[in-house]
């Protein structure tokens, strides 16, 4: 690996995102000083790896003995039909899914993977965060629809996970479409999903019962959907768990996700007593406390979409795009951080003290998809 043109990285922080930005820019980079003495890589980063391995294609990957020095040559996005990736159980399904839409809209062919794992926790977005509002937020940058799906086959809670889930990204043209997405517009109606896993199927309901007791009080079209599983369906541990989502009535989605899970029976001693669970109806009231809080928030998408949607702007023909969010979470603050370094795109960030939310401006850097036209 040409040690000249290399980007020199270190630490750990936003692994996923400077492989996914190294990839899209083709810039080989060096990451050094990863947890160093504190073992290195972690195993989701490792799968993450193996994850860019399946996708593409003339990329070289170079791990050192003790996992704390990454180097890393981008290749061609290739996405692809009937893969399949074991994510593991260290991290949900979640971590997984965002690089992997930003990838594939830029791949040479559409791409089609299963993915195995922990499809709700409480460190990642849940897959259901993911199908009901990530992939319709890629419509405002001019991505089709069509082709665009997350399936759920099986759930899977921690620690043991089991669930599989479908995704299917189709590849763009050329370029993704600049953006000025500003006006989130009122509340019109609140929607979600419970889910339990080889639990009672009457958890569910005290869930939805409790959340809805709480948005009754704000709005009336609140309609939350049920989802049971039990055997393999329901995956290898119980839980359960809730996925809201509130939409504006100018089309804008902010969601909020939360999941309770029974620990490993193997891992509860005799003389540990067994862990106090958050009951369905505490749980119910959180979830809907933390969209209420979102909304509240203002801006166009919820705090853990702030990241995701930056990049999509810093992704775009060289217009400008204009967005507006409410405070900027840390890993937004890194997102924009990592773009400036990669992409060169600086954002012009304006808050407006009235509403407490902050507009953001930039020019795209115009990263156009050139693995299909190399095809």
């Amino acid at each position: 690996m040409g040690r000249e043109k290399s980007r020199r990285l270190s630490g750990s922080r936003d692994f996923r995102q400077r492989l996914v930005l190294a990839t899209l820019t083709s810039t080989p980079i060096i990451i050094k000083d990863i947890r160093a003495g504190e073992g290195g890589l972690r195993q989701h980063e490792m799968s993450l790896l193996h994850l860019l391995d399946k996708v593409s294609d003339q990329h070289v990957i170079d791990v050192n003995d003790t996992g704390t020095k990454v180097g890393y040559k981008p290749g061609v996005v290739l996405g692809g039909k009937d893969l399949e990736h074991d994510c593991g159980v260290h991290r949900g399904i979640g971590y997984f899914i965002e690089p992997l839409i930003l990838l594939g809209l830029f791949g040479r062919s559409p791409l089609s993977i299963r993915l195995k794992g922990i499809t709700n926790d409480t460190k990642d977005p849940s897959v259901d965060t993911f199908r009901m509002v990530t992939l319709h937020m890629l419509k405002h940058f001019g991505v089709p629809l069509e082709g665009l799906e997350l399936k759920i086959e099986n759930r899977g809670a921690p620690p043991r996970g089991g669930g599989e889930v479908l995704l299917r990204v189709p590849n763009i043209n050329s370029t993704l479409k600049a953006v000025n997405w500003i006006d989130e517009g009122m509340v019109k109606r609140i929607r979600g999903v419970t889910f339990s896993t080889n639990v009672s199927p009457q958890i569910e309901n005290r869930i939805l019962y409790a959340a809805r007791g709480l948005f009754n009080k704000f709005i009336p079209d609140v309609h939350i959907f049920t989802d049971h599983r039990a055997g393999l369906s329901g995956g290898l541990s119980a839980g359960y768990g809730v996925s809201v989502v509130a939409e504006t009535t100018t089309g804008c989605l902010i969601s909020a996700d939360a999941t309770v899970s029974y620990p490993n029976v193997d891992e509860v001693s005799e003389q540990s007593k067994k862990p106090e669970l958050m009951s369905p109806e505490d749980l119910g009231e959180q979830v809907a406390s933390m969209l209420l809080e979102e909304v509240a928030q203002g801006g166009v998408v919820d705090s853990t979409h702030q990241g995701l949607l930056f990049m999509l702007c810093a992704l775009c023909p060289p217009d400008v795009s204009k967005v507006r969010v409410g405070q900027l979470t840390p890993h937004a603050i890194e997102s924009l951080r990592n773009i400036k370094e990669f992409l060169d795109v600086k954002f012009i960030i304006k808050p407006d003290p009235n509403s407490n939310t902050v507009t953001l401006k930039c020019v795209g850097a115009g990263v156009k998809n050139l693995a299909r036209k190399i095809s």
